[in-house]
């Protein structure tokens, strides 16, 4: 009886190291404070607590938020290189590793929210994740938003494109929003976020075009009166993991992993959507005077602006990749 006691220890004491290499780590990144009030943070742990539930322990899931695993390139170079598991990114940041990324900046492609969801949704996801593991060796599983993108000034309400003629605008340093801001008759100012501020309140510039979220965040509001919501570009942040990390998982702990994708996008979406919703009350609350386009003025908007950075996508990225991202839109339309 002794030695069936012993034999069961020893062959507990050596079953330990196997069950602790068993456990795996997922290293989770993103931009945003590690606040409640900040959609990328709960989104992460509500994915930490599914992922190490459902998978009984086997995937411990850290996070690190606020950007703490360095800023948007070494954090893409380290999802290449598998250093990192997953990262929560937005478009700038994919973009310093898969450039047909920069598709989803073509202006006023959705008809609400819903609809950009339906497309992200979509085989088009599949396609473009495909392409992107065989490319960067990075697998994307999901977008969520990053807010709409509206205009700003100090000079005047934006009501149509002509509003617009002469007006300086800062855009990130980006050929996708130079094309659309000079095709409304803007010129277009490369400024670094950091110094947009300063750069509003010394008159640098006349405008900005930037999320609710962003526009808050920074204080914009304080040097710009007026803001258009005409929602040209809707920013995402894509869900992504290490493809090398990603195909070691036994079929449990992928299953884990995607839908605790799905239940922090879900979060992630609802809780930026509702800002974006809420863009006039908020803005007018922090002083703005807000204008909302009609269907027909953004109509005009879209003529104008939308072909000529098509047409620059087809040119740079690839007409394959546009070709696929409107055939998306399209079919998802209601």
């Amino acid at each position: 009886m002794k030695f069936k006691t012993l034999a069961a220890v020893m062959g507990l004491a050596l079953a330990l190291p196997f069950a602790a290499q068993a456990q795996k780590t997922l290293k989770y990144a993103h931009f945003q404070p590690a606040k409640d009030d900040q959609p990328k943070h709960v989104a992460a742990l509500a994915f930490k607590e599914h992922v190490e539930k459902a998978t009984n322990g086997s995937i411990k899931v850290e996070i690190f938020p606020a950007g703490q695993f360095g800023k948007d390139q070494p954090t893409m170079e380290a999802l290449r290189l598998g250093t990192l598991e997953m990262a929560v990114a937005h478009d700038g940041a994919i973009g310093t590793v898969h450039k047909p990324i920069g598709v989803l900046g073509i202006p006023f492609l959705y008809d609400n929210h819903e609809h950009a969801w339906r497309v992200y949704d979509s085989e088009w996801l599949k396609g473009f994740s495909d392409d992107m593991i065989k490319k960067t060796g990075i697998r994307a599983l999901g977008f969520a938003d990053n807010g709409v993108r509206h205009f700003t000034n100090s000079l005047r309400p934006i009501q149509t494109p002509a509003d617009m003629k002469g007006m300086k605008i800062r855009i990130q340093p980006s050929p996708v929003f130079k094309a659309l801001v000079e095709s409304l008759g803007a010129s277009a100012s490369a400024i670094p976020w950091g110094e947009l501020p300063t750069a509003l309140q010394q008159k640098v510039v006349d405008g900005q075009e930037n999320g609710v979220t962003n526009i808050l965040a920074a204080s914009l509001y304080q040097h710009q009166k007026y803001a258009t919501l005409d929602g040209h570009v809707w920013s995402v942040h894509g869900y992504l993991v290490s493809d090398r990390f990603y195909t070691r998982l036994t079929d449990v702990e992928k299953k884990a992993v995607n839908e605790g994708v799905q239940k922090a996008m879900a979060i992630h979406r609802k809780m930026t959507a509702e800002q974006d919703k809420n863009a006039k009350k908020i803005l007018e609350g922090v002083g703005m005077q807000v204008y909302e386009p009609t269907a027909a003025q953004i109509a005009e908007f879209r003529k104008l602006a939308q072909p000529p950075v098509r047409q620059w996508a087809e040119s740079e990225i690839g007409k394959n990749y546009v070709d696929a991202l409107f055939k998306a839109v399209e079919a998802t339309r209601k």
